[in-house]
């Protein structure tokens, strides 16, 4: 049950090659009634079900002939909603349960998290199914899962009813609708150069088919001999190779061509502005602001370590990880060491050395099934940036914009010039005087130069570049009187005082032009030079994000302006 989530998806495909029949409900936030599923996977059916009670769930699919019902719907853990979370996590969970114990099913395998037992405060290192619930936990995620887990738990004997419930570690692998693609996302974006804490702390990651053999694995124990040691249980579910979570992450975004992470930000530098972020999202959530990825839950997931110990599993249902992490040179030693004696001839080790190099492990396969995100293949922009028009598209253009390396130097060198020879310690006007002397002097002595200078031409500036053309004048005398009718327009409608955005926008624009007013010359210059070479240059590298922020901050305040004018 359930195909909406980040594991179901990937783990329901697998499922289908250790398991006969299997009936898919495919738990949608939006739909009526049931519809028939056919595809690669087989046959099931999708249908709405969380908000319904147990005999309504079973009208929906036939539950005739079911053994036993793997429950693995659960919301993307990222979004902090503990309505949501509770109605899908608890509410459910419950209906599941009723349903289960209505139809007389016999075994109910629960898709659980570690997280039930993390406070996200504490790094676990080793954790093992002894440790108990904490008394708050990292997010309503966690919070919220626990509960569903204990329901689970509780359950086992209703009616003949057999539970058990399964922890997986930071699932990854092919189907991932999360991790790999939040990953990607971030590194479009420019984020993925950023370690969040020191960046050695530990972390268990299971691939999708670790974590669909070992329901597999609960299924086969609970209807066999071991039925008694695993119902009613939870058991930690990895890849039993703990690894640094910023090594993995580098894997990862290393294998799809994007920069790894190499600069660390402490995680109490980010807890503040996590905390910001999240403050601004309730109150502007309702407004349609996207759902931040920088939470303070997620900083600390970001920043604690986090191993398991899966050897409750291995003993009680008969888990271990059938596919790696990697293939590495220790393993493939100990492999040999092991296996070696035992081939007989130099073509038998032959064989076995291309096997084991050949084989294809966990991250590599998951690399490998994202490679429409590869990083070569993520959209390109056509033609010139809008920075690049916005500055004219000639020298300057490539000056501010670093395209000729150059040119930029040269105008640096020239703008620290002017500063230390002209702005120090002036007032305007004295240094629109000073900046007129020596543009003065400095075409005087160009005009003497000869044409040559110790073997250099010295290209001269022709006249005509003084003069302005006829229709530039009219084009500028009629932009001048454009201005000022407009300006004229805006005194007018400030007399009639009916326009509250108008007179706002003017008030705000004339504290500015105050505050600048105040600021001396130096501090002027050296702030325009600075927001020139980076605003431009930032805008030409970043334009598909800035504008997409724009364009999401037009729409907020168009809402809010609505809700306003309907308040009213």
């Amino acid at each position: 049950m359930g195909d909406r989530g980040n594991r179901p998806r990937p783990i329901l495909k697998c499922l289908l090659i250790s398991i006969a029949s299997v009936s898919r409900i495919n738990l949608l936030k939006h739909g009526r009634g049931r519809e028939a599923v056919h595809g690669d996977w087989g046959e099931g059916f999708r249908c709405e079900a969380f908000g319904r009670n147990a005999s309504s769930i079973w009208k929906l699919v036939p539950c005739e002939g079911i053994e036993v019902v793997f429950h693995m719907a659960a919301p993307d853990s990222s979004i902090n909603n503990h309505q949501l979370h509770h109605a899908v996590n608890v509410e459910g969970t419950k209906n599941v349960i009723d349903a289960c114990i209505e139809c007389k099913v016999q075994r109910l395998i629960y898709t659980s998290s570690p997280s039930v037992v993390f406070d996200g405060v504490h790094g676990i290192f080793n954790g093992d199914e002894s440790m108990p619930y904490p008394s708050k936990h990292n997010d309503s995620y966690s919070a919220t899962k626990a509960e569903g887990e204990a329901l689970v738990i509780k359950a086992n004997g209703k009616n003949g009813l057999l539970t058990c419930c399964i922890r997986p570690s930071s699932l990854f692998g092919p189907g991932d609708r999360l991790m790999v693609p939040s990953l990607v996302s971030a590194a479009r974006a420019g984020k993925s150069k950023f370690i969040i804490g020191d960046g050695n702390n530990m972390y268990d990651f299971t691939y999708v088919e670790n974590v669909a053999h070992a329901h597999v694995c609960a299924e086969r124990a609970l209807s066999s001999e071991a039925a008694g040691k695993a119902a009613g249980q939870a058991y930690f579910i990895t890849n039993a190779e703990p690894i640094k979570f910023w090594q993995f992450i580098s894997l990862i975004l290393g294998g799809l061509g994007y920069e790894r992470p190499r600069i660390k930000i402490p995680a109490s530098v980010m807890m503040p502005i996590a905390h910001l972020v999240e403050l601004a999202y309730k109150l502007l959530g309702p407004y349609g602001m996207p759902v931040p990825q920088l939470t303070p839950s997620r900083v600390r997931l970001l920043s604690c370590s986090r191993t398991f110990n899966c050897s409750k599993a291995k003993d009680q249902i008969g888990y271990t990880p059938i596919v790696s992490l990697q293939i590495t040179n220790t393993r493939l030693l100990n492999c040999l060491a092991v296996v070696i004696p035992t081939c007989g001839s130099i073509g038998n080790v032959f064989n076995l050395l291309t096997d084991l190099s050949g084989r294809e492990e966990g991250i590599t396969r998951t690399i490998e099934s994202y490679s429409h995100l590869r990083a070569e293949h993520q959209p390109r922009r056509e033609g010139p940036s809008k920075a690049f028009k916005y500055l004219g598209g000639g020298k300057v253009a490539d000056a501010l914009l670093w395209k000729d390396k150059r040119q930029t130097i040269t105008l640096v060198v020239v703008l620290i010039a002017v500063y230390f020879i002209i702005a120090s310690d002036y007032t305007i006007i004295t240094f629109i005087t000073k900046l007129f002397l020596l543009a003065t002097v400095f075409l005087f002595i160009h005009g003497i130069l000869p044409a040559k200078v110790l073997g250099y031409e010295i290209e001269k500036i022709p006249a005509s570049n003084f003069h302005v053309p006829e229709e530039k004048c009219h084009s500028l005398a009629l932009t001048v009187g454009a201005t000022w009718n407009s300006a004229a327009n805006t005194l007018r409608s400030l007399c009639e005082g009916k326009d509250w955005s108008l007179f706002f926008k003017v008030v705000i624009s004339l504290l500015v032009l105050s505050f600048l007013g105040a600021m001396s010359i130096q501090k002027i210059f050296v702030a325009g030079s600075l927001l020139a070479f980076t605003t431009f240059y930032v805008y030409d590298r970043k334009e598909e994000e800035i504008d997409g922020l724009i364009n999401r901050a037009f729409s907020l305040g168009g809402k809010l302006r609505s809700k306003a004018v309907a308040a009213n």
